[in-house]
Order: structure tokens, then C-alpha cells, then sequence
């Protein structure tokens, strides 16, 4: 592959994360904006990846939250970043895990999810990609990821990757930052090209918002046979705080809620409204 130039929305991810490294590693255990997405998508991998043991590749892993995940699970796990202050963070956390599960973690290391060119074809069991493709914010790096990825993984073998779609951002812009988001063509970016810009320190880095309906033709454009779409904190995105406040209060009722969040996740009426989609696709068998 040819070498590749770092864009402008590329740096800012990477400076993005470089500041922010600590509040990432803890995302997915805020009770506000993170614990139903990681129970939902917990619920997804367990259903859709091929049974351990198996080689997968944490693509734009971060802190390894996936990563350590997996391995606990008996899968031998590659993580690739493109933040050093990411990688660190999971480096930490996999020399303070039991040695058996450290194991399991084959390697941590930089990577650009444009160019796994440190990877064979079809070396993969399994590929997560969890992030990079919304920090992608020009159409021909998201391709060239959408290539990479299916290159490293095995004919039959499992993606799991996330988009994030426009309108729930859309409106959380609104509603920050009121009638300048309208005069300055904030809005209308996200609208009609799925442009997300923010250039305040600390705020989440620009990228690519898609639309709902190009979700599916986009991963099936590139080789792969999407096997689901699911919002990632379903039905109950208005409401996290709460829902973790039901696993203190009533413990039987929140898992019964979860169960009910994963069934309807899939629904495509709430798909525009969610924070994330998890796309389950497969690269077909030869």
C-alpha cells in the first residue's frame, strides 16, 4: 500500500485523545452516556463472534476496554491505536490484569486504521472497529479503512464496527449552542453532508456523521455482507442515567430491561436517534 498523509481531522483525533485519554478509559462505565452501550454491545459479540479460541484485532481499541473483554473470554486479541496516550493506557491495564488473561493480549501497538499494512490478508478472525471510521472525516479514508479491514479478515469472518448517524448530534448542537448553530451553517453541514466540526479545545474532534439509509450500502459496498444494524443504547438513549440507577435500586428489572433494549435494538426507527450504530457484518466465505 501506498504511504498515506496524516489529514488535518486525523491529527485532531489523535491530539483529541492525547487530552482526553483518562475520560475515554472510563466511558463505557459512566452511567450517564456509556453503560448501556457496553452492555448492548456485550450482548452483540457474545451472539456474533465466532466461539474462542479465535485471532482478533481491536481496530482504533483505545484503552483496551474491548480488548481485556475479549481476552477474559479466551480470544487471542491484536490492539491497534493511533493514539500513544490510548496505547499506554492499555498497556497499563493489561500488565495489571491476571497473567492468564494478559496472555491473551498478543500485542498492543500504533496503527492507522487506514493502513494495517503490519497485518497479512485474511489474518483475522474477527476485526472490531470501534471507532475509527466516525474520526474519518473525508470519504476516501473512510474506504480506504472499510478496504483494510476486510483484507484482514478471514474469509467468513466476523466485523463488528461503529458509525455514529446524524441526528442525535444534530440536535445536541442545537440545543448548545442555540441560534449560532443555525446562522454559522453548523446545522446544515450535518444535515446534508454529515460534517461534524468542532475546533474547541477538549471537545470531541470532528468526523463523519451518516445518514441512516447509507449505513448498509456503505459495508455491503465494500465486500461485506451485513448481517445486522443495531442502535447502541436502543431504546433507552434519553434515559442512561436512570436505567443505571435501576441496577442499584431493582437489579432483576434492569437485566429485563436490557433484554428488551437488545431485542428492539435492531428496529430502524430509532436508528437516526441513536449515539452509535454497531454494524454485525460478515466478509462472505469463498
Amino acid at each position: 500500500m501506498d504511504k498515506i498523509s496524516e489529514p488535518d481531522s486525523t491529527r485532531a483525533v489523535r491530539e483529541y485523545y492525547e487530552q482526553s485519554a483518562g475520560r475515554e478509559s472510563e466511558r463505557l462505565s459512566r452511567p450517564a452516556d456509556g453503560v448501556v452501550e457496553w452492555e448492548l454491545h456485550a450482548r452483540a459479540l457474545a451472539e456474533f463472534l465466532p466461539a474462542p479460541p479465535g485471532r482478533i484485532l481491536d481496530n482504533g481499541g483505545g484503552p483496551g476496554t474491548w480488548t481485556l473483554w475479549l481476552a477474559r473470554r479466551g480470544y487471542r486479541v491484536v490492539l491497534t491505536d493511533l493514539s500513544p496516550a490510548l496505547l499506554e493506557v492499555a498497556r497499563a491495564r493489561t500488565a495489571k490484569a491476571p497473567a492468564h488473561l494478559a496472555a491473551n493480549v498478543a500485542s498492543v501497538q500504533q496503527a492507522d486504521a487506514r493502513d494495517l499494512c503490519a497485518f497479512q490478508d485474511g489474518s483475522f478472525d474477527a476485526v472490531l472497529c470501534m471507532g475509527p471510521l466516525y474520526h474519518l472525516a473525508t470519504d476516501t479514508d473512510r474506504r480506504r479503512a472499510a478496504r483494510e479491514a476486510h483484507r484482514v479478515l478471514r474469509p467468513g469472518g466476523l466485523l463488528a464496527a461503529t458509525v455514529m448517524p446524524r441526528y442525535m448530534r444534530l440536535v445536541a448542537t442545537a440545543l448548545e449552542h442555540g441560534s449560532a448553530a443555525f446562522a454559522t451553517g453548523v446545522i446544515g453541514r450535518i444535515l446534508d453532508e454529515g460534517r461534524y466540526d468542532d475546533p474547541r479545545p477538549g471537545r470531541f474532534t470532528g468526523g463523519h456523521l451518516m445518514a441512516p439509509g447509507d449505513v448498509v450500502p456503505f459495508f455491503e459496498g465494500h465486500g461485506f455482507l451485513v448481517r445486522r444494524v443495531l442502535a447502541s443504547q436502543s431504546i433507552l438513549a434519553w434515559s442512561q442515567a436512570r436505567v443505571a440507577a435501576l441496577a442499584e435500586r431493582d437489579p432483576a428489572a434492569y437485566e429485563k430491561l436490557l433484554d428488551l433494549a437488545y431485542e428492539t435494538a435492531g428496529d430502524p426507527s430509532i436508528h437516526g436517534m441513536a449515539g452509535h450504530l454497531l454494524v454485525i457484518a460478515e466478509r462472505p466465505p469463498l
